[in-house]
């Protein structure tokens, strides 16, 4: 006999012939682990009950999508004729047009309605067990992982938000939680509070909301979570500042539960004018928040390989990047490191090519992964690709998430159609939210699989060994006494220093050379020599090391 939980029947009662919305409701049934059994369109109520009984049902879905007057009566006798069954604990789901729904609800005999427009991982969580409808924070994990095994197979939604008022910010984080929109609130501060949070002296009141919401105190931060308080409860997280890194996390533990640390490796100092520590200053410092996380069992994300990519560095030192970052989480004790793939970034770049460059980030750094290190993808669209013409830029947010799709995220961060004209509203991150949400529906319905494109494996294999002699040649500019060279702070800085990790975009720094010359070629970003010929990357390395031999002599 079946297990009377595990069993769903579901038709289209009376003379209603639509099944669309039945049948969408049993494939994400049977992704919630039910035996589903239908029964078709336009079923007697007679033959469902029968059926019900027969399969020892433990839920009977019935959607009925014609006329509200002629759909109450029939759901009142259904109601009626289903009594005893729902007295033996079967329950019951609707599903219809909304005037319907709501003639549903009216009875009070269905344990739950569905009118068409929820999210599938919203009917997907009720077919798990959790109480859609409820407002309890209890029914929405408050942790990121936990979080990511609650909605799967769904990714968890992320989006930037921070607006130049801490009132404004408030409510509009209580207008994206209500939605139940959202996952991840990341906030948006300014950036004095990203550099002068606890220096309030060094903060410029010209420029209090530039960039992010102002926030001041710890009370500030305590004020927006608790905005957040609602809807689906999500989980917030900010910026690791650029100075007071662990005064920081200790404050954001405290006041908004940071779902989890985002840091970069090498940037977010004077290289890119962003801080005041010096390039090897700053890697160690990151690595100590890299720490601290991971002895509090935080996950940590390293948003470092897409900072080479906005300023136009190669595929294979995004690639290259997103290794270091990788391997510098797990050797400061990362358990949970989430990798960011920044799709898009350069804009140039072509799908093919795009998705080639973050397979090859995952066959790097997937041998990283062990049972005390795993490892979560977060995707998003870059920030520079999108146009201005906000039509435009719809279409481009639901292409680039199918395209992303294709690496199946546990996270997608939403990047808003607005963003090249103005931060995203919290009414626009909605929108971009449902936009969003199509993508990723049609994509889990049944994605064709890009990655066997021939030409897109044949560059994903081409940057993984270009990866691996660039890393190799990293590794061989040796380390401070026996420390591993991939995670000294000397080594990398100067792997910098020397231009293998180089970006045209870094002219005139003080720490990197700006030096090398790229170019989108056959979609994707590569090194070319001063006449604008390909130059391969084991050339091009193996030039700077014979310079750095002949210095050094």
């Amino acid at each position: 006999m079946s297990d009377p939980n595990k069993t769903v029947v579901a038709a289209a009662l009376g003379e209603c012939v639509h099944v669309a919305g039945v049948m969408n409701f049993l494939r994400l049934a049977e992704d919630a682990g039910w035996r589903t059994v239908f029964l078709g369109p336009a079923v007697p109520i007679s033959q469902v009950i029968e059926a019900a009984q027969k399969e020892n049902a433990g839920l009977v879905a019935i959607s009925y999508r014609l006329t509200p007057e002629t759909g109450e009566r029939l759901l009142g006798e259904f109601a009626e004729s289903a009594d005893e069954l729902l007295g033996q604990g079967v329950r019951f789901a609707f599903g219809g047009t909304p005037p319907v729904a709501a003639r549903a609800r009216s009875l009070g005999f269905f344990e739950q309605t569905f009118e068409g427009g929820e999210p599938a991982e919203e009917v997907l969580s009720y077919l798990k067990g959790q109480p859609i409808s409820s407002q309890s924070e209890v029914d929405f994990p408050q942790n990121a992982i936990n979080r990511i095994a609650w909605k799967a197979p769904y990714p968890l939604l992320r989006h930037h938000f921070g607006l130049p008022s801490i009132d404004a910010t408030r409510e509009g984080i209580a207008e994206i939680a209500e939605s139940r929109a959202i996952d991840v609130i990341s906030l948006g501060i300014d950036q004095d509070a990203q550099e002068h949070f606890f220096h309030p002296d060094k903060q410029n009141p010209r420029r209090r909301g530039a960039g992010g919401v102002p926030v001041r105190s710890a009370q500030d931060y305590r004020d927006l979570f608790s905005a957040s308080r609602t809807g689906n409860y999500p989980l917030l997280r900010t910026y690791s500042g650029t100075d007071d890194f662990i005064k920081l996390a200790k404050m954001y533990l405290e006041t908004i539960h940071i779902a989890w640390c985002a840091i970069p490796l090498f940037w977010f100092n004077k290289m890119d004018g962003r801080g005041p520590w010096d390039l090897a200053g700053s890697i160690r410092e990151h690595q100590k928040v890299m720490r601290w996380y991971g002895e509090r069992n935080i996950p940590v994300e390293l948003n470092e390989p897409h900072h080479w990519g906005m300023r136009d560095a190669p595929d294979v030192t995004f690639v290259v990047a997103a290794y270091l970052a990788a391997y510098n989480a797990k050797h400061f004790g990362v358990k949970d490191y989430i990798a960011q793939f920044m799709f898009n970034s350069p804009p140039g770049l072509n799908d093919r090519m795009d998705l080639a460059k973050m397979l090859a980030v995952i066959d790097m750094i997937s041998p990283l992964a062990a049972q005390d290190f795993r490892i979560w993808r977060q995707t998003r669209t870059g920030l520079l690709s999108y146009p201005i013409d906000l039509d435009a830029a719809r279409a481009h947010l639901v292409a680039s998430i199918y395209l992303q799709m294709s690496i199946e995220p546990h996270i997608v961060h939403i990047v808003g159609h607005t963003e090249a004209d103005h931060a995203a509203t919290a009414t626009e991150i909605i929108e971009a939210s449902n936009l969003a949400r199509r993508a990723i529906n049609n994509a889990i319905k049944g994605q064709p699989d890009m990655r066997i494109d021939p030409l897109i494996q044949a560059r994903r294999e081409q940057l993984v060994s270009e990866c691996r002699f660039t890393v190799q040649a990293i590794s061989e500019l040796g380390g401070s006494g026996d420390l591993d060279p991939l995670v000294d702070p000397e080594t990398l800085t100067q792997s910098v220093e020397l231009g293998i990790l180089d970006a045209p975009q870094l002219r005139n720094n003080p720490f990197a050379r700006g030096e090398i010359k790229t170019r989108i070629v056959n979609g994707a970003c590569q090194v070319v020599d001063g006449s604008g010929k390909l130059l391969p990357e084991e050339e091009r390395i193996e030039t700077i090391v014979d310079q750095q031999k002949s210095y050094m002599n």
